[in-house]
C-alpha cells in the first residue's frame, strides 16, 4: 500500500509540477522576491489557491472556457493541449501559482510572459449568430471572458469542498481581480454578486455556443493522457467538476449532472489527494521563506 501512495503521489506530482518531487524550478524565484507580493498570508487568494479544490477548479474552468467561440478558436488554433496537455498545464499553473505567492516583481513579468504570448494568438471565428468575427487572444473580451470563468470555477469549487475563504467569497473576488487586471482585463468583477452577473451576461447577450469544438474538447476533458493508476481520480473530480458547473452553462454544455454522488465522492478523493501530497504546498513554503528573511532582514515589520 505504501509503495502505491508513493506512486500516486510521485504521478500527481508531476502532473501538476513538472516534478515528481513537487518542486518545479521556478518555485525558487518565489523563496527569492523582494516584498510580501499582492496578497501574502491569510489572504483569500492564498486559501483558495493553495487547497485542494484547485485540482477541480480546473477542468471546471477548462469546461467553462469552451462556451466563447472566440476563446474556443484560440484554444483550437494555437493551443497545445493535444499534443502535449500536461506541458499547457503546466505553464498555467506557473502563473497561478507564481501571482499568488511570489512578489509582486515576480507576478507583473509573469504576467507580461503570458500577455506577450498573447500577441501572436489571432484568427477568426464564427460566432454564436453564425458571424465570421476576428479574434485576438488580448481582445479586451476575451481576456473578461477568461478572467470570469476562472474566477468563478476557483470559487465555486472552493465553496464547494474547500475550508472557509477568509473574508468570503467577495474578498476573494476582489483580491483576484488585480491579476486580471495583470494580463490586461479592464475592470474585473470586484465581488461575488459583480461576478456572477457578469457571466450571466454573456448568456443573455447570446455570446455561448456549442459545436463541435466544444464536443471535441469536452471529449478530449474526459478522457485526457493520465496514466491508468490516475484516471480513476480523475473521473470522479470531472464528474464533481461537471455537477458543480451551474446549470444554466451545463445545459449549453450538453453535460448532464452525474447521477452518482459526484459531490460527495469528489471531497472523499480530496482528502485522500491532501493526505497523499501533505498539508502545504512548495510554492507556498518557498514565499514563506521570502517573507521570514525579509523580516529578518528588517524589511517587513514583524
Amino acid at each position: 500500500m505504501s509503495r502505491f501512495s508513493d506512486s500516486i503521489r510521485s504521478h500527481l506530482l508531476e502532473t501538476f509540477s513538472g516534478d515528481t518531487a513537487g518542486t518545479p524550478y521556478w518555485v525558487k524565484n518565489i523563496e527569492a522576491g523582494d516584498d510580501i507580493g499582492f496578497f501574502g498570508p491569510g489572504s483569500a487568494s492564498w486559501a483558495v489557491h493553495g487547497g485542494m479544490p484547485t485540482m477541480v477548479a480546473g477542468i471546471r474552468a477548462l469546461l467553462m472556457q469552451t462556451l466563447h467561440p472566440g476563446a474556443m478558436a484560440g484554444v483550437h488554433d494555437w493551443s497545445r493541449y493535444k499534443e502535449d496537455p500536461l506541458g499547457r498545464l503546466a505553464g498555467t499553473i506557473q502563473w497561478l501559482i507564481t501571482v499568488t505567492f511570489g512578489d509582486t516583481k515576480l507576478a507583473e513579468y509573469e504576467s507580461s510572459r503570458v500577455a506577450k504570448f498573447h500577441d501572436r494568438v489571432k484568427g477568426t471565428y464564427i460566432d454564436a449568430q453564425g458571424v465570421e468575427r476576428p479574434y485576438r487572444a488580448d481582445d479586451p473580451e476575451l481576456l473578461y471572458w477568461v478572467h470570469v470563468v476562472f474566477t468563478d470555477a476557483f470559487l465555486g469549487c472552493q465553496q464547494a469542498w474547500g475550508d472557509a475563504i477568509p473574508g468570503g467569497a467577495d474578498q476573494y473576488v476582489h483580491e483576484w481581480s488585480k491579476a486580471g487586471e495583470l494580463v490586461g482585463v479592464a475592470n474585473p468583477p470586484r465581488s461575488e454578486a459583480e461576478l456572477i452577473a457578469a457571466l450571466h451576461q454573456f448568456n443573455v447577450d447570446g455570446v455561448l455556443k456549442h459545436d463541435e469544438r466544444v464536443e471535441e474538447t469536452i471529449e478530449f476533458l474526459k478522457k485526457p493522457p493520465l496514466r491508468k493508476s490516475m484516471m480513476p481520480f480523475y473521473r470522479v473530480m470531472f464528474g464533481g467538476a461537471v455537477a458543480s458547473i451551474p446549470e444554466e452553462y451545463r445545459k449549453i454544455l450538453g453535460l448532464k449532472k452525474p447521477w452518482w454522488p459526484a459531490f460527495w465522492m469528489t471531497g472523499v478523493i480530496l482528502k485522500m489527494l491532501r493526505t497523499l501530497l501533505g498539508p502545504s504546498s512548495t510554492s507556498e513554503d518557498a514565499a514563506r521563506v521570502r517573507i521570514a528573511r525579509l523580516k529578518a532582514e528588517g524589511k517587513l515589520a514583524s
